[in-house]
């Protein structure tokens, strides 16, 4: 089997899935496009104060600067969210 780039890293397939990075998200996509495209993800956004009505044209990125939220921790939130962990 081929080998998967993931992270930067190269992984064997055969690997425990475990090792892998969870699902990223594009932090350029906008809050309107990441809940059309997952509407899963919108409660993590919700949970976040982000919401779609006024900021749902602003990128991700753009909209965790305004708010002062920590990039990696939200990723992860909706990273959870798109694996079914974020119920």
């Amino acid at each position: 089997m081929p080998d998967e780039i993931h992270e930067g890293r190269c992984m064997s397939t055969t690997q425990e899935a475990s090792h892998v990075a969870a699902p990223r998200v594009d932090p350029r996509l906008t809050l309107n496009e990441l809940v059309a495209q997952a509407p899963v993800v919108l409660p993590v956004l919700v949970r976040f104060g982000l919401d779609t009505c006024c900021g749902g044209a602003l990128p991700l990125l753009t909209a965790a600067e305004h708010h002062k939220l920590d990039l990696p921790t939200l990723l992860t939130a909706l990273a959870e969210a798109l694996d079914g962990g974020g119920r």
